[in-house]
């Protein structure tokens, strides 16, 4: 995603035109166009500036890598090095899920709302997901609230247990 296009989807979520945007961040329309464009590059401080007039902030948070590790019988599980952290809104959304991860019960859709719900959302990505997967439905604290009860294969559980155990010991 480039900066343009952030600072363009962003405007667009706050139901701003470029003119709105530009008034309120004290700069002109051209200027703006260009940012979403790509045609200028803002400064750090300019986009941030940008951000706040559309109700938005920049954000930094640390960055989730995968590792795939081997299960049995040729599993193979893609293990975060540090939890994700999801919106709330998209924590909570009502999903549904992709044939590769939910081929028993395609067009069903899971209130993430609904613990049983997510639960089974939470089972289904963990047991069959990708990282993409993980990084689109998978909320660190909630799954550590939900831990216990889920039915996982007992390697995936022993592959995740040290992200649990590390979040349990710092909370």
């Amino acid at each position: 995603m480039t900066g343009g296009y952030l600072l363009e989807r962003v405007r667009r979520a706050a139901g701003l035109t470029q003119q709105d945007l530009a008034r309120r961040a004290r700069t002109s329309r051209t200027a703006v166009s260009a940012y979403e464009n790509g045609h200028k590059s803002p400064s750090l401080s300019t986009v941030e500036r940008l951000l706040a007039e559309s109700g938005y902030e920049l954000d930094a948070r640390p960055l989730v890598t995968f590792q795939r590790v081997a299960g049995q019988r040729r599993h193979r599980y893609d293990i975060p090095d540090r939890l994700p952290q999801l919106p709330t809104e998209q924590a909570l959304a009502t999903v549904q899920l992709p044939l590769q991860l939910n081929w028993s019960d395609p067009g069903r859709t899971y209130r993430m709302v609904e613990r049983t719900d997510r639960a089974r959302v939470y089972e289904s990505v963990l047991s069959e997901g990708t990282a993409d997967d993980v990084l689109t439905y998978i909320d660190g604290t909630l799954l550590v609230d939900l831990w216990p009860e889920l039915v996982l294969p007992r390697d995936l559980r022993a592959a995740w247990s040290p992200l649990i155990n590390r979040a349990l010991a710092n909370s």
